[in-house]
């Protein structure tokens, strides 16, 4: 789906758009993928639940993201308040860029 650069949004073509995350009280969440994003030197992957009162409240998960050796997506969590505010500041400047594109686009037509 294209090249990235440090904040510039990553989805590969064969990846699903939607993930099931278990949650620590095994309740099952379908999300959204948002995008996969550099920050800091690490992949980061963001989720939009898609039914619950996150999903109301429009939350975002953010996720350490890897993928095993067949290919498949693994998430951790984000281990300290540190990489969490670096990891959500690059996924807000991400969004402020896509806005901002997205306004430019507006203009040009």
């Amino acid at each position: 789906m294209g090249k990235n650069s440090e904040n510039e949004p990553l989805i590969p073509d064969d990846f699903d758009t939607t993930v099931t995350l278990t949650l620590d009280n095994d309740e099952e969440l379908e999300c959204a993928v948002i995008s996969i994003f550099d920050a800091n030197g690490r992949r980061y992957i963001a989720l939009l639940p898609l039914e619950g009162k996150a999903a109301d409240d429009g939350e975002v998960y953010l996720y350490r993201y890897n993928e095993t050796e067949d290919g498949q997506p693994d998430l951790a969590n984000i281990e300290s308040d540190e990489e969490f505010e670096i990891v959500s500041d690059a996924f807000d400047e991400m969004l402020d860029e896509a806005e901002y594109q997205e306004l430019l686009g507006d203009d040009e037509e």
